[in-house]
């Protein structure tokens, strides 16, 4: 994809799952600065492109407006990507959740506006949505969150909106389904379903599925986030964003899709079951019509990013 030529770009939280992919795609044919305070993010993660003399890194935070100031000038397009992303760890500490995702975009809109920014393409998530039964859901639905970081989500959202209306910086929020793809963190104990049953059913041990398993997800390959975000920078669309399969899996099916890709159908390994997690939706699926106006459609089918995924891992 080269919708974006000989642009200077910031991606926030570049050193991160999605952040690194971005910078991926991004880098030949741009000036990227990465910056990211490597909480969550992975030196590794970008170390292939740091090599390149248009690839810099920058170790720093959102929290840091004077840093983000200086770094900012003449950015045309700023990805912020930076975030506390997890909605366990929003529960144990919706503190520093709320600093960083709140206080963090707001310093980016700032920064952002003062350096006469293109365009901010924030990522928020669809946890905005939270228990709305509604499926698929429609940005126009009325937000429901259900936990600390869905709260600050939509916080961010709301702040990209005025800065849009009273100060004509142009922005657009991405609202993330269930985004899975290699790099993302196994290890960690708030880390995202797709690895962590993966790395489980390559140690031949059993996944734990949390409830009964029959709640349902739109999960999305790394990939076609990138297509989605590099296709609403530079489009005129504005506000929110479904950015997902339009697809939906149940967990108990995920699990049997990894039993198979693993090669575990003759070791009768079997999901574990244990009480469900608080401040998780029952259901989610994304409508992405608004997507589609600006030519984002999804090049991977969940099998075969399931596959990549899994072929990362086992290397």
């Amino acid at each position: 994809m080269t919708l974006l030529n000989n642009k200077k770009i910031v991606v926030t939280g570049g050193a991160g799952f999605i952040g690194s992919h971005l910078v991926e795609e991004l880098y030949p044919a741009n000036e990227i600065i990465i910056l990211d305070n490597l909480f969550s993010g992975k030196l590794e993660n970008i170390e292939p492109f740091l090599s390149y003399k248009q690839v810099s890194f920058i170790h720093g935070s959102v929290t840091d407006l004077s840093l983000l100031s200086s770094v900012f000038k003449d950015v045309d397009y700023v990805f912020h990507q930076a975030a506390i992303t997890s909605v366990p760890r929003s529960v144990a500490d919706p503190l520093v959740t709320n600093e960083v995702n709140i206080q963090g975009t707001l310093n980016v809109l700032l920064a952002a506006r003062d350096n006469r920014v293109k365009k901010v393409i924030y990522a928020s998530s669809s946890s905005v949505y939270g228990g709305n039964p509604s499926l698929p859901q429609k940005e126009e639905l009325p937000p429901n969150p259900l936990s600390p970081y869905a709260v600050t989500k939509l916080a961010g959202e709301l702040y990209c909106s005025v800065f849009t209306a009273v100060y004509d910086l142009s922005t657009v929020c991405l609202r993330y389904f269930n985004v899975f793809g290699p790099r993302q963190d196994p290890d960690s104990q708030y880390a995202a379903v797709i690895p962590i049953f993966i790395k489980k059913l390559m140690d031949k041990e059993p996944p734990v599925i949390y409830g009964d398993g029959e709640q349902v997800r739109d999960f999305t390959f790394v990939k076609d986030v990138v297509q989605a975000n590099i296709l609403a920078a530079v489009s005129e669309t504005t506000g929110p964003v479904n950015v997902g399969a339009g697809k939906t899996t149940s967990v108990n099916k995920l699990v049997e899709i990894l039993i198979k890709l693993t090669g575990n159908q003759a070791s009768g390994i079997r999901p574990r079951h244990t009480a469900p997690r608080p401040a998780d939706p029952r259901q989610s699926q994304a409508d992405i019509s608004k997507a589609q106006t600006f030519g984002y459609y999804p090049g991977y089918g969940l099998e075969e990013g399931l596959e990549i995924t899994g072929q990362y891992f086992k290397n």
